[in-house]
């Protein structure tokens, strides 16, 4: 199952009777807060999971159309670990 902002801003005005902007507002600041922080370390939100940025190294990448080689640079993801207390409620 896929969920979408759209999904998660009705959600959140549902359980908590707020209107659908002031739902999306605080999803966004949501949002923005753990990709801002987590480049200076690690993000931890208690009982849910922590956000982190991890570097890839430089590799080589192949086209399987084509198999032309070309090289992929590094890049910045973001990972999230999720915490024990998610683990079990899916488990």
């Amino acid at each position: 199952m896929n969920f979408c902002k759209t999904d998660i801003v009705k959600g959140i005005s549902k359980k908590s009777s707020v209107s659908a902007a002031d739902a999306k507002s605080i999803l966004e600041s949501f949002l923005s807060l753990i990709k801002n922080n987590s480049k200076s370390g690690n993000v931890k939100v208690s009982a849910f999971g922590s956000f982190s940025f991890k570097k890839t190294p430089k590799r080589q990448g192949r086209n399987p159309k084509t198999r032309d080689s070309y090289i992929i640079p590094e890049l910045n993801k973001l990972n999230f670990k999720p915490s024990n207390k998610i683990k079990d409620n899916l488990n």
